[in-house]
C-alpha cells in the first residue's frame, strides 16, 4: 500500500510538472502572435488616372500596427508583387537581432516574387510614433504605414493621456510606375522624376487635379487634448527637441568617446565612356559619405560577416573624409566631384561609446537637408549648426545633459549635426540618407558591432529560413 501510495503521488507530481510546463508554453506563446501580411499588386485611382501599386493587404497606406512597449510579433510577409521586396521596422532597435531589420543586401537577401519570409519584431524600450516600411529600391512609396508603441499596461504617456489620437501619414505618389522611375534613371545616370504629388492618409491634396475636397479633417470637441501622430515617409526628417529626462525615460548620453567620426555629405558624379550618361556633362549622378559611394553587394553583409565570407565587403570605411576643403562654400572645384566606390563598413567594439559629426556639402551646388538614419540605434543629438563644424569651438555647445534620443536627423543645409550613442547592439547595422535617390546612389555605409564576452551581448543565430540572393 505504502508503495503504491508514493507512486500515485509521484505521477500527481509529474503531472503537475507537465501541466506548469504546457501552461509555461501556451503563456509564451501567446505574446507572440503571427500576422500574415500579402505584398501584391492593387489598382488605385489619384490624380485622374488608375495604376497598380504594390501593397500590403491592398492597402495605402499600409495596415497600421499597434503594440505595446517590450512586445513581440512575428509578421510572415509573402511576396505576390512582381518585384523583390523587404520591411523594415523604423525605429525599432531589434536588439541582437538584425536578421529581421530589413534592408536588402545588408541584413537580408530580399524575398523574391512567391517566396516569403517571417520577420520577428522584437521591442525593448521603444514607445510613441514610428512606421515600417519596404527597404528595397522604391518600393517604399507605396509600401508604408504606422507603428504605434503605446505604454506597457499599467503605465501611461509621459504627458496627460489624450482624448483621442489620429495618425496621420505623410508621403509622395508618383503616375509611374516608382521601380521603372528609379530603374530607368539608374541606368541612364540622370536624375530620377520627381514625385507628381504630396499625400496624406493615402490622398492627395485638395489643390491637385481630381482630388477629393476634404482630404483631411479633423472632428474636435472643445477643451480636449488630441494627439496627432505625424508619420513622414517623405523623408521622416526629426524635430530637435529636448529629451524629457525623467526617472522613466532616462537620460545616458555618453560623456566619454572612444570611437569620434567626422563624415562629409555630398552628391556626386561618375565619369561615363565617351561621356555619354545623362547627368551633367554626360557623367552619371552619385552620391557619397566620406567621399566613398557605397555598391550593393550581390549577398547581404550581414550573412557575409556570420560566417565569414570573404571578398563581399571591407571593413575599412574611414573616421574622416580624405581630405578637407570649405565643404559648405560655393563653386568647389570640379576635383571634388569623383567618389571612390565600394562596400566599406565601420567595425565598432561592443559596448564602445561613439561620436558622429555628420557634414553636409556643397559638391556640385548640391546642398541639402540630408535626414541621416541609423538602424539598430536610437541616438542622442548632442548639437548642430551651419557652415563647418569647428571641433575647437563647437564641440563645446554640446548639449550632454537632456539632448533628445531620436533614430533619424536632418543635416542642415550646408551645416552639420552631431550624435553620440553607445555601441551596445550587436549585429549589422545600415547608416544611410533616408532620401530614396541619394540612398540609391550610394550615400550609405555599414556599422558592424562586435559581439560582447557573453550570450546576452551577442548576436542571435539566424532564423531557420533564409531567403537566397
Amino acid at each position: 500500500m505504502e508503495l503504491i501510495k508514493k507512486k500515485k503521488i509521484l505521477l500527481l507530481e509529474l503531472l503537475g510538472f507537465l501541466i506548469l510546463n504546457v501552461l509555461t508554453f501556451c503563456m509564451a506563446a501567446k505574446h507572440i502572435a503571427t500576422v500574415d501580411w500579402i505584398v501584391k499588386e492593387t489598382s488605385y485611382t489619384r490624380l485622374c488616372s488608375t495604376k497598380k501599386i504594390l501593397t500590403v493587404n491592398g492597402l495605402f497606406p499600409g495596415p497600421p500596427m499597434y503594440m505595446r512597449r517590450g512586445d513581440r510579433l512575428n509578421i510572415n510577409v509573402r511576396n505576390k508583387g512582381k518585384y523583390n521586396v523587404t520591411i523594415h521596422w523604423h525605429g525599432v532597435k531589434q536588439l541582437r537581432n538584425p536578421w529581421s531589420d530589413g534592408p536588402n543586401y545588408v541584413t537580408q537577401c530580399p524575398i523574391k516574387p512567391g517566396a516569403n519570409f517571417t520577420y520577428e519584431i522584437v521591442l525593448s524600450n521603444e514607445e510613441g510614433t514610428l512606421w515600417w516600411h519596404a527597404h528595397s529600391d522604391w518600393s517604399r512609396a507605396t509600401v508604408h504605414g504606422a507603428l504605434i508603441v503605446l505604454p506597457q499596461l499599467g503605465k501611461s504617456y509621459p504627458f496627460a493621456k489624450p482624448h483621442k489620437e489620429f495618425p496621420i501619414v505623410l508621403a509622395s505618389w508618383f503616375k509611374g510606375d516608382v521601380m521603372e522611375i528609379i530603374e530607368t534613371a539608374l541606368e541612364s545616370g540622370a536624375e530620377p522624376n520627381k514625385s507628381d504629388a504630396f499625400t496624406i492618409n493615402g490622398q492627395p491634396g485638395d489643390l491637385y487635379n481630381c482630388s477629393k475636397q476634404g482630404t483631411f479633417k479633423l472632428v474636435v470637441d472643445y477643451g480636449k487634448t488630441y494627439l496627432l501622430r505625424i508619420i513622414n515617409s517623405i523623408m521622416n526628417e526629426e524635430m530637435r527637441l529636448r529629451a524629457l529626462a525623467t526617472k522613466d525615460y532616462p537620460v545616458d548620453v555618453p560623456q566619454h568617446v572612444d570611437t569620434r567620426m567626422y563624415i562629409t555629405i555630398s552628391v556626386n558624379t561618375l565619369p561615363c565612356d565617351d561621356n555619354s550618361c545623362d547627368g551633367p556633362n554626360g557623367s552619371r549622378v552619385s552620391a557619397s559619405l566620406n567621399n566613398i559611394s557605397f555598391v550593393e553587394p550581390s549577398i547581404d553583409v550581414l550573412q557575409a560577416y556570420y560566417k565569414r565570407i570573404k571578398h563581399v565587403y571591407e571593413s575599412d570605411f574611414p573616421n574622416e573624409p580624405p581630405y578637407y576643403f570649405n565643404f559648405t562654400g560655393d563653386n568647389l572645384p570640379d576635383t571634388l566631384l569623383t567618389p571612390d566606390q565600394g562596400t566599406k563598413a565601420k567595425v565598432l567594439d561592443y559596448n564602445s561609446t561613439v561620436e558622429i559629426v555628420f557634414q553636409g556639402t556643397n559638391v556640385q551646388n548640391a546642398a541639402e537637408n540630408h535626414p541621416m538614419h541609423l538602424h539598430g540605434y536610437s541616438f542622442y543629438l548632442v548639437g548642430y549648426g551651419f557652415g563647418n563644424f569647428n571641433k575647437k569651438t563647437d564641440r563645446k555647445k554640446f548639449n550632454l545633459v537632456d539632448p533628445p534620443e531620436v533614430n533619424t536627423i536632418g543635416v542642415p543645409t550646408n551645416g552639420w549635426a552631431a550624435i553620440r550613442f553607445r555601441a551596445d547592439n550587436p549585429g549589422v547595422w545600415f547608416m544611410h540618407c533616408h532620401l530614396e535617390r541619394h540612398s540609391s546612389w550610394g550615400m550609405d555605409t555599414v556599422l558592424i558591432v562586435k559581439n560582447g564576452r557573453t550570450r546576452l551581448s551577442s548576436m542571435l543565430p539566424p532564423p531557420r529560413q533564409l531567403n537566397p540572393c
